[in-house]
């Protein structure tokens, strides 16, 4: 019963089905994420004619590991982000601290930072990222590289769907 489902299913590129169950998006947390920084508000990007409009997202691998990925939409160039576990990573965890895993805020907006800095400033316009707590730091980030942030709506990856794809290949 169900096999030929699941026969099908892994013929697809992922090798698993499309669909999360919804059991699995309960429990968000709080959200940082105000109005005036939403998708709807990025400017020019969405023809992709000017050049230095970037989506990011994290790639989580085995035993918390992960790596960040900037994909450029005009170009589609790529830049992936060392994202090394902090030094008291398998140590017990002070109560809100930093994440020890190296996918923490302010781990991923350093290494933002130092990436996004080597290029031209006609390079950094902006950067949309989905609602996840790696960038709960984006005012920093803005501060610190001028790089407009802004994020996706709630359940919609395919606002940054350059990125996705890319993610779905490098994984």
């Amino acid at each position: 019963r169900g096999a030929l489902r699941r026969e099908l299913t892994a013929c697809l590129r992922t090798g698993r089905a499309l669909r999360v169950p919804r059991a699995r998006t309960r429990g968000l947390g709080k959200t940082f994420v105000s109005p005036q920084i939403l998708i709807s508000q990025r400017p020019e990007a969405a023809d992709r004619a000017v050049p230095g409009h970037w989506e990011g997202d994290l790639i989580l691998g085995l035993d918390s590991s992960a790596i960040g990925t900037l994909v450029e939409r005009t170009t589609r160039f790529t830049m992936l982000l060392h994202l090394p576990r902090m030094a008291d990573h398998g140590q017990p965890r002070v109560h809100n601290g930093p994440a020890l895993a190296g996918h923490g805020a302010q781990a991923v907006r350093d290494a933002i930072a130092r990436v996004i800095t080597t290029l031209p400033e006609q390079l950094r316009r902006s950067l949309t990222w989905d609602q996840g707590a790696e960038m709960a730091q984006h005012a920093r980030l803005r501060i610190d590289t001028g790089l407009q942030v802004f994020f996706c709506d709630p359940h919609s990856p395919w606002q940054r769907g350059t990125n996705e794809n890319t993610n779905g290949l490098l994984r």
